[in-house]
């Protein structure tokens, strides 16, 4: 087991109620709530979205890599302050409105750079995703996000096993203390991650069953999403770095078939 059993019910707790806010949010905008500030959405192809999803992608683990090689810690602070505080304004403003949600967004976002500690760094990690779902989920479509959740989990596997370039990106925002991802400390100097991704790209695919079938057919596709991150967890070793995204992939469609059954 990779983290001790405890820790690991922490991460899949928090990975469930991080979806749950999230589904939450994209409900708000799926039912005509409009983004906060006049952002606008991306206008993009509900089955072909996927592909402008993964050329950010990609831009911006270029970008990660060229900061790391540069050593350029303050210019990765100041983006990773404008994408919290972004996200978190879309996500808080389905609930409050914008300008108190540009208020919270700033807040805590500038908590979570400036002066970071376990507990404002997991709570605003639990609003992320769904400020990403509020943007994405109404313009992607089923076999959209399929073929993004496929993608994505061999590009995982490529970035994690054969150029680790990953794990290389997931040092270096623990290092600076600004990890976009749940990160639970435990024991002397060990501490569980789970990388940003890895909940929000199945949120994607729950929002998107949200928006086809409802909200429970959603809350089945998470959970089995979050019961392949257990098991990840449970039959991984430790000090071995493995990729998520195939098994919580895995468990996001194997919930969409057992929603097609039931």
């Amino acid at each position: 087991m990779k983290h001790n059993f405890k820790v690991s019910l922490i991460i899949i707790s928090l990975f469930l109620v991080a979806h749950l806010i999230g589904l939450s949010v994209t409900e708000k905008y799926l039912v005509g709530e409009e983004l906060p500030m006049g952002i606008e959405r991306p206008e993009i192809n509900e089955e072909s979205g996927y592909v402008p999803i993964l050329i950010a992608l990609l831009i911006a683990t270029f970008l990660v890599l060229l900061l790391i090689r540069l050593n350029a810690f303050r210019v990765w602070k100041i983006w990773f302050f404008v994408a919290v505080s972004y996200a978190l304004l879309i996500s808080f403003g389905a609930f409050v409105h914008q300008y108190l949600a540009l208020f919270l967004a700033v807040g805590f976002a500038s908590l979570k750079t400036l002066r970071p500690n376990v507990l404002s760094h997991n709570f605003s990690e639990l609003f992320i995703y769904g400020g990403l779902a509020g943007i994405f989920v109404p313009i992607l479509g089923l076999l959209s996000i399929s073929l993004l959740l496929i993608f994505i989990s061999i590009y995982d596997m490529i970035a994690v096993w054969k150029t680790k370039h990953m794990v290389k990106m997931a040092k270096f925002q623990t290092e600076s203390k600004l990890f976009a991802g749940l990160l639970v400390p435990y024991g002397k100097n060990k501490v569980a991650i789970l990388g940003g991704g890895d909940i929000g790209f199945p949120l994607l695919f729950s929002g998107v069953i949200l928006k086809t079938s409802g909200m429970f057919e959603a809350y089945i596709v998470s959970v089995f999403a979050a019961l392949a991150l257990l098991l990840l967890l449970v039959f991984s070793k430790k000090k071995k770095f493995y990729p998520a995204m195939p098994f919580i992939s895995a468990g996001c469609l194997v919930g969409w078939l057992i929603t097609l059954l039931v």
